[in-house]
């Protein structure tokens, strides 16, 4: 694992400590990184720009890539070339050959490169490549690179009204791009219109983002930094679907690795992620708050006869039980406490004597340290309209 510090330093963790590779890097400028083996290179080179130099690590030494065009600033793999973007263009060296980039003899194997028009008359702020396509982002538009040599290359608007707010604000799993634009978070399968239903739920959070967002996923979650030291995670999972919020980190940048997701975040961290049921050994916090429990009409009020749930809760872990009597739940009021002990699924009978006649009522359960809340049921009778 390599990261960009802000003392201007390029490191390598070697499994127990972070070795220094470069200094005197830029401390402002963004980079992007890609891997590309080549014709003439023994092994994967890591490889990165900036806007100002181009960087490859062997496995053993970082050198100069030679023959990027100069101001470069984002990178990927697409048809065995490296793609470059700087303003509105996009670059690719010759097949193979990546420091080859004016070889443009009209040949399947040359360079190539195309300035990427739009609407807005805007600058290229992402490049993605996959199997079958480039995807190339603008802050309001969207295109796709198809094709397999530059005979064949050919180049379509997907949007103009739809774009990404940084190079580091899209993520791909299970073949789905994410990406987040200035007003939402939107599902992108390509060769189609990108799409937010899977985020509206959550769109009164994503107000007001700034341009600093990052987005990362693994096999399971999708995770959003969208304002500073707050997360939206996103539970991708069949049947599960739900979001959720992380407070006190801000990412700039996830990385999966060996099927580990870390985190660098902009306190100079390097936050290794689900390793261990607590934060360096300090317990984690966490809650949810339920919909408001109601009959069709709040003028019927219903009489609250028992609310109980099924829970792991280890020793060690605290729960705390809030209930609030009105549909915002700012009045929660503590009713029940249990301490963990790790006697496996366990039934909690929650009071109720505070909401017993109540015509709607909201449960917030709070957690210290892990928990797994199998089911939370309630048993209520609906009484006249009142």
């Amino acid at each position: 694992m390599h990261i960009i510090a802000n003392d201007g330093t390029w490191r390598r963790w070697n499994g127990s400590t972070w070795t220094t590779l470069l200094t005197g890097i830029d401390t402002i400028a963004e980079w992007a990184f890609t891997g590309f083996q080549g014709a003439d290179w023994a092994d994967i080179n890591l490889i990165g720009v900036n806007g100002i130099v181009a960087k490859r690590y062997d496995g053993s030494t970082i050198v100069d890539l030679s023959g990027v065009p100069a101001g470069a600033k984002y990178i990927t793999t697409y048809e065995n070339r490296l793609w470059v973007a700087f303003g509105n263009e996009i670059r690719a060296c010759a097949v193979d050959q990546p420091e080859v980039w004016n070889d443009f003899a009209n040949l399947d194997g040359s360079s190539y490169g195309k300035t990427i028009e739009s609407t807005r008359g805007e600058n290229v702020n992402m490049l993605s490549g996959s199997l079958t396509k480039l995807t190339i982002g603008m802050p309001n538009s969207l295109h796709e690179l198809y094709g397999g040599v530059p005979s064949s290359f050919v180049t379509k608007l997907i949007t103009d009204d739809v774009g990404v707010l940084n190079n580091k604000s899209a993520t791909t799993q299970s073949g789905i791009m994410r990406i987040i634009d200035q007003r939402a978070i939107y599902d992108y399968a390509g060769g189609n219109l990108p799409n937010q239903e899977f985020s509206q739920i959550v769109g009164g959070y994503l107000t007001g983002m700034d341009t600093n967002t990052v987005a990362g996923s693994d096999p399971d979650l999708l995770y959003f930094r969208t304002h500073t030291n707050e997360i939206m995670v996103y539970d991708s999972r069949t049947g599960v679907s739900s979001w959720s919020r992380w407070n006190g980190i801000n990412p700039t940048f996830f990385l999966m690795l060996d099927d580990v997701l870390y985190i660098g975040d902009s306190t100079g961290r390097v936050l290794k992620m689900f390793t261990s049921s607590d934060d360096a050994g300090t317990p984690i916090t966490a809650y949810f708050i339920t919909k408001p429990f109601s009959n069709s009409t709040l003028s019927r009020r219903q009489r609250w006869i028992k609310l109980w749930m099924y829970a792991e809760i280890p020793v060690g872990t605290t729960v705390n039980v809030y209930l609030s009597t009105t549909k915002d739940g700012n009045d929660f009021n503590l009713v029940h406490t249990v301490a963990g002990s790790g006697t496996g699924v366990q039934r909690v009978i929650i009071p109720v004597r505070s909401v017993v006649l109540e015509n709607t009522v909201r449960v917030k359960i709070e957690m210290i340290g892990p928990c797994k809340i199998h089911e939370l049921v309630r048993e209520v009778r609906q009484l006249p309209l009142f």
